[in-house]
Parts: C-alpha cells; structure tokens; sequence
C-alpha cells in the first residue's frame, strides 16, 4: 500500500506501528526519527526501522505515510518541521491522546496543499512499560481507533485512513475533535487522574509504604494506569483541561453523594449507589 513510511518518534506506540505495518505487508521501506540517538538505535536493533535519521524532516521526505508518535504539545513545531518535506498526497498521522489542540496544530502548521492530508488518528492502545524495546506487532490488533477528519480533509485521505488500521485489525470509528476530547475526558483522562492522586495520597502519608504492603488485586488493577508516562499525561491533560475539569466535577459530586452516606449512616442509600455502580459495570463491554 505504501512504499515508504517516516516515523516520526520510535517510541512504544511508533515502534508498534511500524512492526505492524511491516507484518502485515503494507510499507516497502520505514525510515525512523527520535529526538534520541539511543531510541533510534534501539529501533533498529528490533527491525522497528530500515534507517535511523535526525530531523524529523529528513524522515518525512520520501515518504507516502508519515506517522507522528511524539506527545500531542510537539505537534505544531513538528509538523512544521516537516511541512516542506512532504510530497504531493502523503498520509500523514499522529497518534496523539487530544485531538482538538492537534487538529489546531496542523491548520497552523501545514500548507494548504498538505492539510486535507492529514487525518488525526487516536488509537486506544499501550501498555503500562514505555519505550520502542516494548513494541509488539499486534499492539492495534482488536483495539478502536478513533479518527477525527475535518470537513477540509480529503475523502481519499481519510478512506486510506481506514483501510491501514483496518489492514492492522483495528477497529475505526470517526468522531469529532470536540466530541472525541469530551469522551476521552470522562473514560481516560479523568481516570489517570484519579490514579494520580490516589497514589500521591497514599505515598504522602507517613506509613504510605505499609499501606501499599496490604494492596492486593483490586488496588493493583485500579491504579496500574497512574504508572504511565509522566511527560505524555501532563501534556494530555493540560491540553484537555477544560473536558477534564468538568468531568471531574461531575466525580466530585459523586463521591459527595457517597460521603454523604458515610457521614449520616445511610446504608439504604449507600447500597443503592453502589447496586447502581454494579450494575453498570456488569453490564459494561468494551467497545460496546
């Protein structure tokens, strides 16, 4: 499908891509970028990547698939970067967390010949250890990729869009910027928040190390997402800090409503709040 693909950031989810779309047969050639010369060896100790380059520009030219697998806030300096370096009708994609702030980036950064080109991808897919050394193959594989195209962006783009995440067995969904950001606030962004304050909470108090001694599965299974990268979640974060405050309030009001029953002894209707939590939960499927 492609014959060259530039990879800009050879990091887990960069590194993933390119094992998957090497395995799946869809790129010739992958010629990869990081802002460090240790992950761009290290892409190419695991075959992630052919040829290892230093600026970003230097692997967007040639290429007919670009990827951008950097944190959202280099998007724009990024995509300037490369501006020049792309030829006529590259796909170009990132695989950013916010979609709002990146489709913001690229109207200031591209030209209006490369523009349509660009469709914001978001993956909803990672693991809890970071770096290329991490990369799997079948990373996207079942996993909901969301795009979020604009009325600008060319149909023949966003339908070679499609079919790559599709080629990797992912499943492609498309969405709005705005609406993408308000979904993920509630689903992603406020739950990594959540499990940020809960292990600072912990670990502040003088005995936090003796409490994380009695923490078993469920403690583990909650708060294994406070351990991703802190860099990438500060940016995500403060890019959609607005959806994140106001989901945050709708929590808020929630565990008030719970306290609420801790403080009067209202087991009625602390069973129904917890009945209807349950409920919910079970009923849940991902992806459903």
């Amino acid at each position: 499908m492609f014959r060259q693909l530039g990879l800009i950031g050879c990091g887990l989810m960069g590194g993933s891509f390119a094992l998957a779309v090497r395995q799946a047969g869809l790129v010739e050639r992958v010629v990869g970028y990081s802002p460090t010369a240790r992950s761009r060896d290290a892409a190419l100790a695991l075959g992630a990547i052919d040829t290892a380059v230093d600026t970003p520009a230097a692997a967007a030219l040639g290429s007919d698939l670009v990827l951008l697998a950097l944190p959202v806030a280099s998007t724009e300096v990024t995509l300037r970067a490369i501006c020049d370096a792309l030829a006529r009708e590259t796909l170009v994609m990132d695989v950013g967390s916010t979609k709002s702030d990146v489709v913001q980036a690229a109207a200031a950064a591209l030209g209006s010949a490369q523009l349509p080109w660009f469709v914001p991808a978001h993956p909803i897919a990672g693991k809890a250890q970071a770096g290329v050394a991490h990369s799997q193959a079948d990373l996207y594989q079942n996993c909901l990729v969301v795009l979020t195209p604009g009325a600008g962006t060319n149909a023949q783009a966003v339908a070679k869009a499609h079919q790559l995440w599709q080629a990797l067995q992912s499943r492609v969904r498309e969405m709005t910027p705005a609406a993408h950001d308000a979904g993920f606030a509630a689903v992603s962004h406020l739950p990594h928040l959540l499990a940020f304050a809960l292990m600072n909470a912990i670990t502040e108090q003088p005995n936090g190390a003796d409490l994380l001694s009695l923490a078993g599965p469920g403690f583990r299974d909650f708060s294994r997402i406070a351990a991703g990268d802190p860099a990438l979640w500060r940016d995500v974060l403060l890019a959609n800090r607005l959806q994140v405050q106001e989901q945050s309030a709708l929590f808020r009001a929630q565990l008030d409503a719970l306290e609420h029953c801790l403080e009067h002894g209202d087991g009625a209707q602390l069973s129904t709040l917890i009945s209807q939590a349950s409920t919910a939960r079970t009923a849940w499927k991902m992806g459903g």
